[in-house]
């Protein structure tokens, strides 16, 4: 298979560029080009705001070619496989590849505790209540990969770093709480990382459509907010990035394919647009021909071998539940359409699906440093 991630310039080596200004150790290669830029202009603050669902490709759809977002784009680069946040914003977190952290996707087969959890909640697929499976919380907390780059400037204790959610323990309120913390964290004294998690536009994205007026509207904010923002920072460096695109969809649900569903030993995971099927033993040949006769059109199918020996979830360390959870095939879509299954949620727009809207996010660098 063709694996259109650029796992040498993609978010995780972006994480990594930032552990190694904070003296932090990288399991992957950095970006020179940003390492050249934070050792030139050395600033006291970093600053990384994460926009999810705000692809390269939306930007270019909605905003003009001088606004701040578009001039200030350094490139574009590609997100993690697949492009998703569980996935994507871990890599940020974290500088570790999905096969590292073990962090595949929204939903995932925990073979242990034989149980398939929407990964964020800790909650089984399909409760929309997201209560947390006790045996998921351990699960995740032996297994998964996710001390995070500002968890370990912390651990250090040369430096500080702030994370900044609309949810947790201590959450930012809105908008203007999440910049009005960013700019008060950046007049304090010391060197700084802070990581700041917007969950818009992908939440509109997701119940309206990525190319609605609302979506757009959100993202004119976020470019105008930032600009004022950025007008009052002084010695910081500020990237903007996302951890995905989007896509409108057309949505298929299997229990339609009863003879599909016959295959399969459990529930489908991972995406309804990267989904995995675990499938009967005594049925693969029969999945197969089912799979290229009803959905060949709109996604490819690749066995377990196939996607192990590609790399497509990175390099580096395999997560020990990494083969386990991902399944017998991995199906990804190429069109507009989703496969969803048992608690799979209706949705207008959806992403981890291999189209360039979906896997290019704007790397976008504010150098508010004092120049010349």
């Amino acid at each position: 298979m063709i694996v259109k991630n650029n796992y040498n310039e993609c978010l995780t080596n972006l994480a990594c560029s930032i552990r190694k200004y904070f003296g932090l150790d990288c399991k992957h290669n950095t970006l020179s080009y940003i390492d050249s830029l934070l050792e030139e202009y050395k600033p006291v603050n970093v600053v990384t705001v994460l926009c999810d669902g705000m692809g390269s490709n939306i930007l270019d759809r909605t905003l003009d070619k001088d606004s701040f977002f578009i001039k200030n784009r350094m490139k574009s680069i590609t997100t993690v496989f697949p492009a998703t946040t569980v996935a994507a914003t871990t890599s940020m977190m974290t500088g570790l590849n999905p096969v590292e952290s073990g962090m595949l996707g929204w939903d995932m087969y925990f073979k242990e505790i034989d149980r398939t959890i929407t990964t964020f909640m800790c909650s089984d697929k399909g409760d929309f209540t997201f209560t947390p499976v006790k045996e998921a919380v351990e699960f995740e907390k032996k297994h998964m990969k996710t001390r995070s780059v500002m968890d370990e400037i912390n651990e250090k204790g040369i430096d500080k770093a702030y994370t900044l959610f609309p949810f947790g323990p201590d959450p930012y309120r809105d908008l203007d709480d999440m910049l009005r913390i960013i700019e008060e964290k950046c007049s304090e004294e010391g060197k700084k990382y802070i990581y700041a998690y917007d969950t818009e536009p992908d939440t509109t994205m997701h119940e309206i459509g990525c190319d609605s007026a609302e979506a757009g509207k959100l993202i004119i904010e976020l470019n105008d907010r930032l600009e004022q923002l950025c007008e009052r920072l002084e010695n910081t460096i500020v990237f903007v990035v996302a951890d995905h695109g989007h896509k409108n969809v057309i949505n298929i649900d299997l229990k339609e394919y009863p003879d599909v569903v016959d295959c399969l030993v459990r529930n489908t995971s991972l995406e309804p647009r990267a989904v995995n099927f675990f499938v009967k033993a005594e049925k693969t040949g029969k999945f197969e021909h089912l799979f290229e006769k009803y959905f060949s059109k709109d996604f490819d199918l690749y066995p377990k071998d196939e996607i192990i020996s590609s790399e497509l979830f990175g390099d580096g360390e395999e997560n020990e539940i990494f083969r386990d959870s991902l399944g017998d095939y991995l199906a990804i879509a190429k069109t507009d359409k989703t496969l969803l299954y048992i608690g799979s949620e209706v949705l207008k727009s959806q992403h981890a699906g291999y189209t360039d809207d979906e896997i290019y996010v704007p790397l976008i660098v504010i150098n508010k440093c004092r120049e010349y």
